[in-house]
């Protein structure tokens, strides 16, 4: 087949894994559809991009056509303007890109700006100018300096936002000089692979998640057992991937270093594994229940992060509480009884879940969450907002125990976790219960729902409906966590 130019997305998609490269040009549907979490990420870099062209006043945005040399046609026209151009697109040295900014500078050169919606400058970012600039420069361009700009995470809204107070640009010029001389030759390389008729045979590894998850992992991995792999690749993937290798028999134990063999704990699970039955540690189990005390009360958040701050006085990608779920027992016979709160979007959200959880929670007994460490983060910052709570939430958070605990230390391991100890995972694999069939079954879908019904003027129908969806989804999440303490306690018998 004719080698097309490699866009500058798919020039990272080279430097990250050939195999993925070649995917992308010759089988494209082995690539899975793009989730909700990274479209959602998508948008939050389409947004950004948006305020960052309000930095350039009479800018112009080249306009897509499917047909490539079109676009690039309408670019070169446009270039002679000399007015700052959005998505300036060219074909250079075997490479198609397209430039977030070209600034004109000096007396024909112009200046290249790449916008990322990151909190700094990131080592893929300069392979990522460094194509683009090679690109350009092919096309006849003079490219004078390179720059990053992203977000400065300390931005505080106040009114609308501000790109000039938004963002940080840096110059990272002499980063991308000292990378440009590789990018003909791994450009070469790339489009012998993209040519080639098979697939690469590549090796699993660090790779595999870095600098991005890649989508082909689920393909990948359902070779692992057919063929060896180096342990010391699987080890830096991370243990999730590795037990289960060590579980199926293809690796074993002597296989590690010293310094990485499995411990106790691990090696229940991987027991689990070649059983097909639960294990656990019931001492350590036992220990963990005592530390629960009536009243019980299960308590889960939901919270949604921008980009661009939507709440007055909130920075870029902070955490903002929308939700919370309260399951109280005051006994271990009585029925459980709920509490839930929902931000209706108007005041402060912190002010208005710290006085609904006030009006809930008891003075005495346990706060149980998995994966406490998020629920005290929010606790925390509401706070933080509102001094006049900073007492009771201290003494809530003394309180507060993670259910996450047995189950990351792996006390307890079923083999249906399939090696997380994710709650999504836990509570069927303990209980027989899970998400399935209901309209919201994860955090991240729970904070689009959100998002998209309360910002983006939902018929008020429509936002009952999602009011009650959000309402099932959390309350599972926390009525759930009574149901795995309560068969926690009948694993080791303990009420």
């Amino acid at each position: 087949m004719p080698v097309p130019a490699i866009s500058k997305s798919k020039y990272l998609s080279g430097l990250q894994c050939p195999k993925l490269l070649w995917v992308y040009y010759r089988a494209k549907d082995w690539i899975p559809p793009v989730d909700a979490a990274t479209q959602a990420v998508f948008d939050q870099g389409h947004v950004v991009g948006e305020l960052a062209k309000q930095l350039y006043p009479g800018g112009i945005e080249v306009p897509w056509d499917t047909d490539l040399p079109t676009t690039v046609r309408k670019t070169k026209a446009l270039l002679k303007q000399r007015v700052p151009l959005f998505e300036a697109s060219l074909l250079g040295g075997g490479v198609y890109a397209r430039a977030d900014i070209l600034e004109p500078v000096g007396r024909g050169q112009w200046d290249l700006i790449e916008v990322k919606s990151t909190g700094k400058v990131k080592d893929i970012h300069i392979p990522d100018l460094a194509a683009q600039r090679y690109c350009y420069e092919a096309a006849g361009l003079y490219i004078r300096r390179c720059h990053l700009m992203h977000i400065d995470t300390q931005y505080l809204l106040r009114g609308n936002p501000d790109p000039n107070r938004f963002f940080q640009c840096e110059d990272v010029t002499d980063q991308v000089d000292a990378m440009l001389p590789e990018v003909p030759r791994r450009v070469r390389e790339m489009r012998k692979t993209i040519g080639q008729e098979a697939c690469p045979e590549v090796e699993i590894g660090p790779h595999c998640s870095d600098p991005y998850d890649c989508p082909l992992t689920g393909r990948c991995w359902k070779a692992v057992n057919s063929r060896p792999h180096s342990i010391f690749t699987l080890y830096r993937l991370g243990a999730k991937k590795t037990w289960a290798l060590y579980a199926q028999g293809v690796l074993d134990n002597a296989q590690i270093d010293e310094g990485t063999r499995l411990s106790g704990n691990q090696q229940i699970q991987i027991e689990a594994e070649r059983t097909g039955q639960l294990q656990i540690n019931k001492p350590a189990v036992r220990s963990f229940l005592e530390r629960l005390y009536y009243p019980l009360q299960f308590l889960d958040f939901e919270s949604f992060q921008t980009a661009i701050p939507l709440v007055q006085l909130t920075r870029p990608y902070q955490q903002i509480p929308f939700q919370f779920s309260l399951h109280q027992l005051v006994s271990s016979t009585a029925r459980p009884r709920h509490f839930g709160w929902i931000w209706d979007g108007s005041g402060s959200p912190f002010d208005a879940m710290l006085e609904q959880l006030r009006a809930c929670l008891t003075d005495q007994g346990a706060v149980v969450a998995y994966n406490a460490s998020f629920e005290i983060a929010r606790l925390r910052e509401a706070a933080a907002a509102c001094p006049t709570h900073r007492k009771w939430v201290e003494a809530v958070i003394d309180r507060t125990v993670d259910l996450l605990e047995p189950f990351r230390s792996f006390d307890v391991y079923h083999p249906a976790q399939h090696g997380s100890a994710s709650m999504k995972s836990v509570l069927p694999a303990l209980t027989g219960q899970d998400y399935a069939g209901m309209a919201i079954s994860d955090g991240g879908m729970a904070s689009q729902a959100y998002l998209t019904t309360f910002y983006g003027n939902a018929p008020q129908a429509a936002k009952e409906q999602t009011i009650k969806d959000l309402e099932a989804y959390c309350g599972q999440d926390t009525l759930g966590m009574w149901d795995i303490v309560k068969a926690l306690g009948k694993l080791v018998r303990k009420p």
